[in-house]
């Protein structure tokens, strides 16, 4: 789970020094509202409860395009380094419901 959980970490952290959007939702708080998924996203089962009380305070705090945008740009990145039918089915199983899909081919751009 360390190996996993820093792979993650470095991945988003990576995103958030390049990204340059007027947000504020940063990669820092991706990562630590979804630090406890690593274990889930990189190899399933079960999602742990802290998990999903992530997945909804971070769906929470994204109320603007920009939040939302950037938002979409660190989970995109963070993808790259796990499980992607994994990353795209989180959202429900948390019953959270988000304006667009986890997946690399998001473009991010264009969310609303």
């Amino acid at each position: 789970m360390a190996i996993a959980l820093r792979f993650f970490t470095c991945l988003v952290l990576t995103v958030c020094i390049v990204a340059s959007v007027d947000a504020a939702i940063t990669c820092g708080t991706v990562t630590s509202s979804l630090a406890p998924c690593a274990t889930y996203l990189s190899s399933g089962g079960e999602v742990p409860p802290p998990c999903c009380a992530g997945v909804k305070k971070l769906n929470g705090m994204a109320q603007t395009t920009a939040d939302r945008q950037q938002a979409c740009k660190c989970l995109k990145a963070a993808a790259q380094g796990i499980n992607p039918s994994l990353a795209s089915s989180l959202p429900g199983k948390c019953s959270v419901s988000i304006p667009y899909p986890i997946s690399m081919s998001t473009n991010c751009d264009n969310v609303k």
